[in-house]
């Protein structure tokens, strides 16, 4: 009777402190869920789109690396013909001069007045194809020396200021904004 009493005061402990006197419920560790048949389509369908998905991303990568090859190689393909025929322009000019130049050694009998005005004419000629090609000549006589542009050859004493230009034996090319020949000068110098 002892131990029935005991029973009943450790339930009524229990039951005071807010605990159920009654067994816990089996463990549920060793239940596995399984989905039930409305979930498990959803998942393929989810698994089937990502897929799908997955896909459409490859094969818009595959076109734009495709698409960047291709630019690629055509930009190679533009300079070289640039190159090949960056000259082309600068030729067509001067088919010009050389007619001139070839009529003039076809003639029989020139005389030195018809030589001198064809050739003239000629060098009119080339003078503008260098215009149009943006080649400039660089003629600095009486200017002040500038290593970017001239190359002087010697200096000699003069009247005129220190390392001023005074003769241009040859002379200089700009293309565009670029040396092409430098003008070959000869300079003052003071008098010693």
């Amino acid at each position: 009777m002892r131990k029935h009493s005991t029973d009943m005061e450790t339930q009524n402990t229990q039951a005071v402190d807010g605990q159920d006197p009654s067994p816990p419920p089996p463990a549920a560790e060793n239940q596995v869920s399984e989905p039930s048949g409305e979930n498990a389509p959803g998942l393929e369908e989810l698994l089937q789109q990502a897929e799908r998905k997955a896909e459409e991303n490859r094969d818009a990568w595959l076109r734009a690396k495709a698409e960047v090859e291709n630019t690629r190689r055509r930009a190679q393909d533009d300079i070289s013909k640039a190159t090949k025929f960056a000259v082309e322009r600068f030729a067509g000019e001067l088919l010009p001069v050389k007619d001139s130049l070839e009529a003039a050694l076809a003639v029989e009998a020139p005389s030195v007045e018809s030589l001198k005005s064809g050739t003239e004419l000629t060098l009119k000629q080339l003078a503008a194809a260098f215009e149009k090609s943006g080649l400039r000549e660089i003629h600095p006589l009486n200017e002040k020396f500038n290593p970017n542009f001239h190359q002087a050859i010697s200096a000699v004493e003069s009247d005129q200021e220190s390392n001023t230009v005074v003769s241009v034996l040859q002379k200089g090319y700009l293309l565009a904004d670029r040396v092409l020949r430098p003008a070959l000068v000869v300079v003052a110098k003071a008098k010693t």
